[in-house]
């Protein structure tokens, strides 16, 4: 992959925008281009040429350290030119909307735009006004693409297959742009998903996506092969950051995923999470570090699954002649 991609398989989309604009050929294109670029993270030179004449401007308006440095990261293996915003030393700040802001940062002849922000749609809209390639790195409570790729990624990797999987998310639903993603991928790919929560943050109508609901950890744990703990999103409550359930320590004891509770489940279960962990409150550092955990997978592998989406959509980016 020393090159720009230069083959008749090409991804179906000019952007990443969500899970429901790819196609099954898509995701598997994609974790076949990850395979390729894990073992390029495996050398001693852990870098290729392929995006040298490219330039991608990184926009966050919300905080953000994993799924920023991952996306920098990735676009520095591949050689791009990359352009770093930060809404809060920002002219949005002074009132500039979104459109004039990111139509002057393509006045400096960016290719690509990686944003995350607040508002659901964010991606979608800007997608329809600028000419530019477009990914969704999280967009309010609706979707986080990359996020539910490398998640399935990592279970392919893990189990050998997603297809039959039983696939248990555990928390906030209601709030959680992962969860979303993560059901529209994992049903595509053939998995089982149920969702287990408080019914405070379940989502209503959840059912209409296909998926199973369980109030009780235990009897979901008894059912899963694979369990993805999601935090409880505090910033995205009300102004007492709990007010969809009594304390986090009632959370927790209902809905924790402590040692003594994967133990009863008797079976071997993946544990997932997509970080940041609260220790302590959705899962104990006993089970967040235990041999069946694949945290730190996740973290490796979305490195290597954003190369491959951003390497795909640059291959759709008409080049100078």
């Amino acid at each position: 992959m020393s090159e720009r991609a230069n083959t008749s398989e090409m991804l179906s989309t000019d952007h990443l925008l969500g899970i429901q604009d790819l196609g099954v050929a898509d995701i598997d294109l994609i974790f076949r281009t990850a395979d390729g670029f894990k073992e390029v993270l495996s050398r001693p030179i852990k870098k290729v040429p392929s995006l040298r004449d490219i330039t991608i401007a990184n926009l966050f308006f919300e905080n953000s350290t994993r799924t920023r440095i991952s996306f920098e990261l990735a676009e520095k293996r591949l050689s791009a030119d990359i352009i770093n915003f930060s809404s809060s030393s920002s002219s949005t700040k002074k009132g500039e909307t979104l459109i004039d802001t990111v139509s002057n940062i393509l006045a400096m002849k960016v290719d690509m735009v990686v944003m995350r922000h607040p508002d659901p749609g964010a991606a979608v809209f800007l997608s329809k006004h600028v000419r530019a390639c477009i990914v969704n790195a999280g967009d309010g409570t609706h979707e986080h693409p990359t996020q539910a790729l490398l998640d399935a990624y990592s279970i392919r990797e893990k189990l050998g297959r997603v297809k039959g999987v039983k696939v248990v998310i555990v928390g906030d639903i209601l709030h959680s742009r992962v969860a979303l993603s993560n059901i529209h991928c994992l049903k595509k790919l053939g998995a089982e998903v149920m969702l287990c929560g408080p019914t405070t943050l379940m989502p209503r109508h959840v059912e209409s996506l296909g998926v199973r609901v369980e109030h009780d950890l235990d009897k979901a744990l008894r059912w899963c092969d694979v369990a993805n703990m999601l935090r409880i999103q505090l910033e995205r409550q009300g102004s007492d950051g709990i007010s969809n359930f009594p304390s986090l320590r009632e959370y927790a004891m209902l809905y924790g995923l402590t040692m003594e509770r994967y133990d009863r489940a008797g079976k071997q279960i993946t544990i997932m999470h997509p970080g940041p962990i609260n220790r302590g409150v959705e899962i104990t550092s006993q089970v967040a570090d235990h041999t069946n955990s694949i945290i730190l997978d996740q973290v490796e592998n979305g490195v290597a699954v954003r190369m491959a989406v951003i390497y795909l959509l640059a291959a759709r980016i008409p080049r100078a002649q």
